[in-house]
């Protein structure tokens, strides 16, 4: 790979963690299959090759995302200290207040987003599929939630965009509370887009379809964003891989009881 890591640390850094998303990346193709299978078999293309295309096609580009991620992380004090530890074999620490703080907000983000859903579906806007998505589906696809999606928003692009805003500052960016929310919120919304093609298998697209995207997603992102900047990257990792759990999996349990 053409690419030039600054030292032996960040390139064991890198492939880690662009393993970890290739196998999310595999991991939730199971879930896609299901919800867009007929979709996908309408293509020329056979199923398994286009599937074999997504997943390096999208590993290609979850490669660009991470060098430039880390690099950018690295001069603008953004840490990833516990997977920087690990690759470089040195004591970890204790890492249960990270622990503690990652599950307080994702029990947060978790209980605001079904709260917003709920009142959206009151509104008329049920995104519910009529495909049975089963729940070992569900678990695989949030490793894809948990790791490959904090590496695209919190780690490529919220980095990305607070980069663009340290050109119109003095001083260290990251001590600037106003350009570090401004960059939490940008990559939240895009977060929330970043869910339109999956909404749009679902239902139709309208100005309130898209609201609904944006404020749901938007509400994980700045936690999720707050806990990158923070508690690092790892504890933004875990909020978002337990939220999807909570939501998606936990959630449906205890409704299927009640």
């Amino acid at each position: 790979m053409p690419m030039k890591i600054k030292n032996r640390t960040n390139r064991k850094l890198f492939f880690l963690l662009l393993t970890a998303s290739a196998l999310s990346i595999v991991a939730i193709m199971p879930y896609i299959i299901t919800l867009q299978g007929d979709l996908l078999r309408a293509t020329w293309i056979p199923l398994p090759l286009m599937i074999v295309i997504s997943v390096v096609q999208s590993i290609f580009l979850f490669a660009i995302f991470i060098f430039i991620g880390l690099k950018l992380s690295q001069n603008l004090g953004l840490q990833i200290p516990i997977l920087e530890k690990l690759v470089a074999k040195k004591k970890i620490g204790n890492i249960r207040p990270i622990i503690k703080t990652s599950v307080i907000l994702w029990c947060v983000a978790g209980i605001v987003i079904i709260l917003l859903d709920f009142l959206f579906t009151k509104s008329g806007i049920n995104l519910i599929s009529q495909t049975h998505v089963p729940l070992r589906q569900w678990f695989l696809a949030s490793f894809y939630g948990g790791i490959s999606e904090e590496i695209v928003m919190r780690l490529f692009f919220m980095t990305f965009i607070l980069r663009i805003i340290s050109k119109f500052y003095k001083g260290k960016i990251i001590e600037n509370k106003m350009a570090v929310w401004l960059a939490i919120i940008i990559a939240s919304v895009i977060f929330g887009l970043w869910h339109l093609p999956i909404t749009w298998s679902l239902t139709t697209i309208t100005p309130l379809v898209v609201i609904r995207a944006i404020l749901l997603n938007g509400v994980g992102g700045v936690i999720f964003g707050w806990l990158y900047r923070k508690k690092w990257l790892e504890s933004a990792i875990i909020a978002h891989f337990s939220a999807d759990i909570m939501i998606q999996i936990a959630l449906p349990l205890v409704l299927m009881f009640l």
